[in-house]
């Protein structure tokens, strides 16, 4: 298979209706796992089949059409099951003026609660039940096909919401439940809430995720059941949701709606992808805070914020702030940043699929390509010849600037599917980064040498995450071997790496340092929990020390890749600090630069914010 994500619901949708227009039983086994058989023209059994991209498929077919239905699964195969193939990398070409963002990321307005769970207490069994049933699914499916006929970006997805509808599997186990007495809502919440339990129990995060559409579809069948309603957000309204489905996100007026807040965190879900695209506002994680319907929220997806009853004049004076220093920044992309004082700083994108290379605007080059990312949904490593190509095509989409590539960074909460690692009891103080590839040195060393082939031809950097001890930095770059002018570096995101960095750093040509690990192990705090992510603050004063200790004792280039470089604000500051390379997302390029070059950074006050009380005592001075 070379589907980046596998047999996913969209490839799979596809296989699925095909099988199904033929006269033949139709079964799926994945050679890889040894999985399966199982039921070709069942949605809910090839999703979660889990076959990934690399892996072998079997098609078995018996019936009448049998030799017909593979001949077409054949041809469906070979046209990558209507997905773009993951391998290509080829650069596409911008359209002139694309900014490569989707707009503001801040919004204001009343809360409109949608998505809770439609109340089942007090539903029993009728005198037609299976009737009801159907007639529940007709509606579903007309109202699906509007969705899926009306949409030419994300038709797939609403496709793929049909075939999970009709798929025979489930309808069995429903109609089972509701002739052994129970009532349709109850059976079909029953079996959907199973399937959803299936999909999020698959090692594959992306499939994971798609758990989200099977409740996007039990609930449509659930609302048409038990006919509830979903209230239309008012203009200027911000909908709160538990999760965000596809449909909701599709069939939002862009033009009216606020925002949207999500409580659930993930930025993959099909929901949030289709939001983003419509260019609409968008936060995501903000936990099982209150929410009142009707009181004015708030939310700066920039700082991560989410507000009841705010100053609202405060707001809208950041929002009028944010639409301007937008178009401005764009226009002014291709300037250096340049502070008012002199200080010349390089202001990079990370970038984790090429097309994140491809639409950025004014970044002098990557400081930082995830390649776990890039590679992270294969199920076998790629080859030196697959990687390079990769880093090639990054590079040209980026004008040729330099890249640096970051080697795998593994563990914790970034599994590779082609490396498996022993379960730990607290995998992100275990086995991650360059420590796992102590046992499995030649991936490193395929790594590496697709690193050096690209340097060759192109300006390459390369640094090495999660290093704590100089061993680990010479084992490194005794596996690198002769360097031939290439630059590298390592990242700095323990604090005990950050103490002693003049000795890690004394062979190497630059640091990196990454603010979200370095911030979550200086605080002790995992910024996903949300009950303890507050203290997970970049801006923590004791954070900002061991930054300011990297950059005056390092002795070489110091950068930075985190979350803080993507902060106009906070990248000011770091620049003040002594910082000369920021890497930051793409739709903040922009932002960055033009906030550096209206700074003096010899003003900035950087004792007073080193002193500082908290974080919060940090922003009121900056």
């Amino acid at each position: 298979m070379g589907n980046e994500h596998g047999l996913h619901a969209r490839p799979a949708a596809r296989l699925v209706g095909l099988v199904n227009g033929f006269d033949a039983a139709v079964t799926l086994t994945d050679l890889d796992t040894g999985r399966g058989p199982v039921d070709a023209g069942s949605l809910s059994m090839v999703a979660t089949l889990n076959a990934q991209q690399g892996h072998r498929l079997r098609v078995g077919a018996s019936g009448p059409e049998a030799a017909a239905a593979l001949a077409a699964i054949e041809q469906l195969a070979k046209q990558n099951f209507g997905d773009e193939p993951a391998a290509s990398v080829s650069v596409p070409v911008p359209a002139a003026g694309s900014a490569g963002g989707s707009g503001l990321d801040v919004a204001i307005g009343p809360a409109v609660l949608a998505g809770d769970a439609v109340d089942l207490d007090g539903y029993v069994a009728g005198d037609n039940e299976p009737g009801r049933l159907e007639d529940a699914l007709r509606t579903a499916a007309d109202d699906l096909q509007v969705l899926r006929d009306g949409s030419a970006e994300h038709g797939g997805i609403f496709e793929a919401h049909l075939a999970l509808l009709t798929d025979r599997k489930v309808l069995d186990a429903v109609r089972t439940a509701i002739s052994g007495g129970e009532s349709a809502p109850i059976a079909w919440k029953q079996v959907y809430d199973e399937l959803a339990s299936t999909f999020e129990a698959l090692d594959d995060a992306y499939q994971r995720e798609r758990a989200q559409d099977v409740r996007a579809v039990r609930d449509r069948v659930l609302r048409a059941l038990t006919g509830t309603s979903t209230e239309e957000a008012p203009a200027d309204g911000i909908l709160v949701v538990p999760e965000l489905d596809a449909a909701t996100a599709a069939t939002l007026d862009a033009t009216r709606i606020a925002g949207i807040a999500v409580r659930a965190a993930g930025t993959t879900g099909h929901g949030v992808i289709v939001a983003r695209s419509r260019g609409i506002p968008l936060i995501t994680g903000i936990g099982d805070v209150a929410v009142p319907a009707g009181t004015t929220v708030a939310f700066d997806a920039r700082t991560g914020s989410f507000e009841l009853a705010p100053d609202e004049q405060a707001v809208r004076a950041t929002i009028a702030e944010r639409v301007g220093e937008r178009r401005l920044a764009l226009e002014e992309a291709d300037r250096p940043a340049v502070s008012r004082d002199g200080r010349t700083i390089d202001v990079l994108v990370n970038v984790g699929v090429l097309q994140d290379a491809v639409d950025v605007r004014g970044a002098d080059g990557s400081g930082l390509v995830r390649t776990e990312v890039l590679f992270g949904d294969r199920r076998t490593a790629p080859t030196v010849d697959e990687q390079a190509e990769t880093f090639r095509a990054i590079a040209r989409a980026l004008g040729g600037k330099p890249i640096t590539i970051r080697t795998w960074d593994v563990g914790g909460d970034k599994p590779l599917p082609f490396l498996p690692q022993a379960a730990e009891a607290n995998p992100f103080l275990g086995e991650r980064g360059l420590r796992v590839f102590r046992h499995r040195p030649d991936l490193l060393r395929d790594q590496l040498e697709a690193v050096r082939r690209t340097a060759a031809e192109m300006p390459v950097h390369v640094m090495f995450p999660m290093v704590t001890t100089a061993d680990e930095v010479d084992w490194a770059l005794e596996e690198l071997g002769p360097r031939d002018g290439l630059e590298v570096g390592i990242m700095v995101e323990v604090p005990a790496a950050a103490l002693r960095v003049a000795t890690l750093a004394r062979d190497l040509d630059f640091v990196s340092i990454g603010t979200n690990d370095l911030t979550q192990y200086t605080t002790a705090a995992d910024r996903t929990n949300a009950a303890v992510a507050p203290l997970a603050d970049g801006l923590d004063p004791a954070v900002l020390q061991l930054i300011d200790h990297v950059a005056r004792t390092a002795g070489v280039r110091v950068a930075v890749c985190g979350d803080l470089a993507s902060d106009p604000q906070s990248a000011v500051l770091l620049a003040a600090l002594g910082v000369t390379e920021l890497s930051a997302v793409g739709p903040q390029v922009p932002l960055v630069k033009a906030r550096l070059r209206q700074a003096d950074l010899g003003l900035i006050d950087t004792a007073a914010v080193l002193a500082a009380r908290d974080a919060a005592q940090v922003r009121g001075l900056l």
